[in-house]
Formats: structure tokens, C-alpha cells, sequence
């Protein structure tokens, strides 16, 4: 395994993902690229999880004034969400995208960063959800958070309009299972790449945590690009410990130069 620390260095390494022999690359990106364009941190410590105790799923279900508490936590996050701009490390996934050199991107981030670039809808996959908007529990229609707002000032919980089942921001809650469908999205494209990228995740959230040694596992090379060490770092051929914005920030590529 090699460790690069020196950001020359490491701008001159991921130059190669656009120039290089891969075609199938894939990505999974974790709070480490989000927090460089000014989105807090949930697990870390001093992050958000560790001021405000998590909403578990059955809670939400079951009590009014945690869907209530639930929903005041989801505007104060997606005031930050809607300020924050995505940085080059975002850009650059796209510019790879429109290249047609990365198959898939698989992000554990719910603040909606991928897609101010642009990036493929098809391409993308939010394993965690996404809250910037809410959806319902009962028929999946998507409601936009800000409709609900007035509802919520009032105490109540915000209801679906097509079929009056409860609305919650489009993440997936502690406790909550994990949606079936993004995540053999990610498996079967984790097993069918060449080079599996890892950018700005501790590597501690399972199932997420265990995709690249799936790619490892079905022949591809492991690159991890994180600030600390994580739990696959031996799998990987080479891990990077520079920030990420400043690493990719001479990267190129059609689609990178996206404000």
C-alpha cells in the first residue's frame, strides 16, 4: 500500500483517472467531500450527533413530538444544505461522469451536493437518502419541505396530499431499513468496476462500509482518498491524505469546469 501525503503529489496521482485505461469506475463519497463546502459533520465527534440525540424510525412512527422534533432539525440542516456550494472533488466527479470513465457514484451524503453539478441522475446513488426533500411513508410521492413548514409551526405533522400518510424528509432514519433497491444498485456496481474510489468516508457505516471490498473482492483496484485512516485502508493500493477540494482542484475533464 502506498500513502501519499504531499498534495502535489496527489494532484499529479488523480490526474490519471482521466487519462488512464479505467472505464468503469466507481465512487462512494462520504461526509469528508461535504465538509469541505461548509456542511457539518454528523458522526464525528463535535459533529452533529453529538449535540442532538438521533430520531429513531419506530420513534417517529409512533410519537408526534419526535416527528415534530425531527422535522425542526430537518430546516436547520437544509439551511446549510441550500448555502453550501459543491466543491472541485464534486465537479470532478461529474467531469468523469460526462466522460463516460465513471459508471456509478454511490454517496452517503443526503445534502443534495452531486446534483447542484449536474451529475446523471441514472449515475447516482443515495444510499442514504436525500434531505432536501421529503417523501411518504405510505405511496413514495415526494413532497417539497418547505410546503410543510407552516404545518409544522403549528404542531402538527406534515401529511401527504395524495394520500394522507405521514411525510418525512427522504433519509433513512436510525432504525430505519435501508432501501433494497439502491443498495443492490451499489453492490452490483461495486462488483462490476475496475477502479473503486473512495472519497471522504471513514469506512464505519455499514452496508456502505463493506462495498469496496466487494470490488477488491471481483478483481478491481481500491483507492482511498480520506483524511484518516479507515478500517480497509490495507485493501487499498494506495491511500491519499490530502483535503480533497485542493486535490482535485486542477482536475479537468468535460463537466469539472460546472460552477
Amino acid at each position: 500500500m502506498k500513502c501519499i501525503t504531499s498534495l502535489p503529489e496527489a494532484q499529479d496521482f488523480v490526474a490519471q483517472f482521466n487519462k488512464g485505461s479505467y472505464r468503469r469506475i466507481v465512487v462512494l463519497t462520504g461526509a469528508g467531500i461535504s465538509t469541505e463546502s461548509g456542511i457539518p459533520d454528523f458522526r464525528s465527534p463535535g459533529g452533529i450527533w453529538s449535540r442532538w440525540q438521533p430520531v429513531q424510525y419506530r420513534d417517529f412512527l409512533a410519537l408526534e413530538s419526535k416527528r415534530l422534533e425531527d422535522w425542526q432539525r430537518r430546516y436547520e440542516m437544509l439551511a446549510f444544505f441550500r448555502s453550501a456550494l459543491p466543491n472541485a472533488a464534486h465537479r470532478a466527479m461529474t467531469g468523469l461522469a460526462n466522460a463516460d470513465r465513471l459508471a456509478c457514484l454511490i454517496t452517503q451524503n443526503v445534502d443534495g451536493l452531486h446534483q447542484k453539478t449536474g451529475f446523471p441522475e441514472d449515475r447516482l446513488v443515495e444510499i442514504h437518502g436525500n434531505s432536501t426533500y421529503a417523501s411518504c411513508l405510505d405511496c413514495g410521492a415526494r413532497a417539497d419541505l418547505e410546503a410543510q413548514r407552516a404545518c409544522v409551526d403549528d404542531g402538527r405533522s406534515p401529511r401527504c396530499d395524495r394520500c394522507g400518510g405521514l411525510l418525512k424528509a427522504a433519509v433513512v432514519s436510525f432504525g430505519q431499513q435501508m432501501p433494497d433497491d439502491a443498495v443492490r444498485k451499489a453492490a452490483g456496481a461495486a462488483q462490476d468496476c475496475d477502479l473503486f474510489l473512495v472519497l471522504g468516508s471513514s469506512l464505519a457505516v455499514h452496508p456502505a462500509a463493506q462495498l469496496p471490498a466487494l470490488a477488491v473482492r471481483a478483481g478491481a483496484e481500491l483507492v482511498i482518498l480520506n483524511r484518516d485512516a479507515t478500517p480497509l485502508d490495507s485493501l487499498a493500493s494506495t491511500v491519499i491524505r490530502t483535503p480533497l477540494a485542493r486535490t482535485f482542484a486542477d482536475f479537468g475533464g468535460p463537466g469539472a469546469d460546472i460552477p
